[in-house]
């Protein structure tokens, strides 16, 4: 207790400069806090991909369609279990501002290959039964406060109702759940032959082709399996697995991952400079308290510990309050993005990392003064002084 209390009054007998200290690693932890979970919410959707399902789509780019005909095709290479297909709808409600993530999708293929959905199967025969019905996700529902037999006006900014308009009247048949609360349920599916019979542009096309293979083992076989099907044909696909699809798609806004990484390194390095500095300074201007100490008994791996022990305490009252800044920070951002970043949350995985880094920058910063402590003569510290 009285080493700890000498380590308290010696931390805060210049109170400008512990404020000022705290503050540099508030900010840096501040950072680390909230990137990375805007990091694991950009993620997410790569880390819950089934290691079995791959997607096809146009060799061109992504936004290119598919022949209808394709999917029969790709349902009869060996190794394939199941199929489906869907169409981006680009929808919007009420107003183009309240993106919702609507697609067109075959109904009765579509929860084979998406397992990891439920649905209630009154809520899927009622969806099957109406060709203008639609099943919600779960947290859109809520977003929305969406039930059940509700008649909801969908826009796209991308098509155009045979009618004129750019609106399908939807009625709600379902709400599907998700077997695992990382998965993101924001979003709506509605009937492909509804779309394609009400929309203007005609055609017999598909956006994009999903399947489930017989064994992940088989992915790569699979996948040339259908590449080399469609070569030289009218639209040449593209075939990789969910995870790889969904890190690319992320990846175009750029490497998100390195760009973290840099920010977080370059903010920790500034911190590990700027604290090691002031933790060398403080002790050194504490040399012949140091001295005084050794002669009153304190023997030199007690005083080691005690200057890591404040280094240490230095850390992790700047970075406690850095993290949990960040955590109200997380906690305001997923409310008001909860549409876009479902799984924006600092989690427990978060936390332990930035305890990690306290105890190891306290360590670092430490370490050279301690060192230079421990090593202190008396006679020459008093002989300085």
């Amino acid at each position: 207790m009285k080493d700890f209390y000498l380590v308290y009054k010696n931390l805060t007998r210049k109170k400008l400069r512990l404020f000022l200290t705290c503050f540099a690693i508030f900010i840096a932890f501040l950072i680390f806090g909230a990137v990375t979970a805007l990091q694991g919410a950009l993620n997410s959707g790569v880390e819950m991909s089934a290691d079995n399902r791959l997607v096809v789509f146009n060799k061109i780019n992504f936004t290119q369609p598919l022949p209808y005909a394709y999917v029969n095709k790709v349902r009869s290479i060996d190794g394939v279990e199941h199929v489906t297909h869907a169409n981006w709808f680009g929808g919007y409600y009420q107003e183009p501002a309240n993106q919702i993530v609507t697609m067109a999708v075959a109904p009765e293929s579509y929860f084979e290959v998406y397992e990891e959905l439920v649905v209630d199967p009154q809520q899927k025969a009622s969806w099957l039964a109406n060709q203008a019905g639609v099943l919600v996700g779960e947290r859109l529902a809520k977003v929305n406060n969406w039930q059940i037999g509700d008649r909801i006006p969908i826009s796209s900014s991308i098509f155009s109702h045979k009618d004129g308009g750019q609106t399908w009247d939807l009625v709600v048949e379902g709400i599907f759940t998700a077997n695992d609360p990382q998965i993101d349920t924001g979003y709506m599916v509605f009937h492909y032959k509804y779309f394609m019979e009400t929309q203007s542009w005609g055609g017999d096309y598909v956006g994009w082709i999903v399947l489930t293979t017989e064994d992940p083992a088989l992915n790569e076989q699979v996948a040339k399996a259908i590449d080399e099907n469609f070569a030289n044909s009218q639209a040449e696909t593209d075939t990789d697995t969910e995870k790889a699809f969904n890190k690319a798609f992320i990846e175009q806004i750029g490497n998100i991952g390195l760009i973290i990484f840099g920010v977080v390194f370059m903010a920790f390095f500034t911190i590990l400079v700027l604290v090691g500095n002031t933790m060398v300074l403080a002790v050194r201007e504490r040399t012949n308290e140091i001295a005084v100490l050794k002669t009153l008994g304190f023997s030199s791996p007690r005083i080691f510990r005690m200057i890591l022990t404040e280094s240490c305490l230095l850390s992790f009252l700047g970075g406690l309050l850095g993290i949990g800044a960040a955590f109200l920070v997380v906690r305001f951002l997923s409310e008001m993005m909860a549409r876009f970043l479902p799984n924006l949350v600092l989690g427990s995985d978060i936390l332990l990392q930035a305890l990690g880094y306290m105890l190891l920058l306290g360590l670092i910063t430490g370490i050279v003064p301690a060192v230079n402590a421990l090593r202190l003569n008396i006679i020459s510290a008093f002989a300085r002084g």
